[in-house]
């Protein structure tokens, strides 16, 4: 698992590079091109897989850390140039589920958003691990809430 990691971020690198995209580094060790879209970042880790001669949902699939707390103001989510409700978000998700192999989907909704999250759990919760890291804080209470809600499918303890 490591290597095939290590074989298509060298990969990624190479597409970026071709494409005179940015393979400047984010905070975290990421690369950071400039995107007009998340489904864009997706397509470039789709074609590195590739490139890297593995099959994507086959030898290696996709988890997104969407931290969507970030990004949710006053109940709506704010990103690619526009605002979406909890249903729409949920909406949007299904897309990429039916277009990515995505496995696992980690905070893709506001730590605040419990009935979101229980809508999205029901919706898609029997496809993919929908991760409550940040709606959970590994704090006892948020946690029975979380599972007398059905907030989520997986939960990250730290």
């Amino acid at each position: 698992a490591v290597r095939y990691g290590a074989e298509t971020y060298h990969a990624l690198k190479s597409v970026l590079k071709a494409k005179g995209l940015s393979t400047g580094l984010g905070d975290e060790g990421g690369f950071a091109p400039n995107l007009a879209a998340n489904a864009e970042a997706l397509d470039l880790i789709i074609e590195a897989i590739q490139k890297a001669g593995y099959q994507p949902g086959r030898d290696i699939a996709l988890a997104i850390d969407a931290a969507a707390t970030e990004f949710y103001n006053e109940g709506l989510y704010e990103f690619e140039g526009g605002k979406k409700s909890s249903a729409e978000m949920t909406e949007y998700y299904e897309r990429l589920l039916g277009d990515y192999p995505i496995v696992s989907l980690e905070d893709p909704l506001s730590e605040e958003d419990w009935s979101g999250w229980a809508a999205l759990t029901a919706v898609v919760g029997n496809r993919v691990q929908i991760v409550g890291d940040d709606l959970f804080v590994t704090n006892p209470t948020r946690v029975a809430r979380g599972i007398e809600e059905s907030a989520a499918n997986a939960l990250l303890v730290k």
